[in-house]
C-alpha cells in the first residue's frame, strides 16, 4: 500500500494559488500509474497526497526560496 506525499508551492498554477484541481489529477493519476509500472503497485491501494505550501514556507540552501531565487539570478 504505497503513500506518496507531494509538496508543491501555491506560486504555480491558475492566478499563483497553487496546481490547478486538474493538475493534482493528473498528478495522482501519474504517480498511481508510475508505481504501478515500475513496482506493480495497484492503483486501487496507493494514497496520493498533495500539500501546498506558502512560498514564504519553503526554503532551498539555508534561505527562502525567494531569496535564493534573488542571490541565484
Amino acid at each position: 500500500m504505497p503513500y506518496v506525499n507531494i509538496k508543491v508551492t501555491r506560486e504555480g498554477g491558475p492566478n499563483g494559488r497553487g496546481p490547478s484541481t486538474d493538475q493534482k489529477a493528473q498528478l495522482i493519476a501519474g504517480v498511481s500509474q508510475l508505481l504501478q509500472d515500475v513496482l506493480d503497485k495497484d492503483p486501487a491501494t496507493t494514497f496520493v497526497v498533495i500539500d501546498e505550501v506558502a512560498l514564504a514556507d519553503w526554503g532551498i540552501g539555508g534561505l527562502p526560496v525567494e531569496d535564493y531565487r534573488k542571490a541565484a539570478g
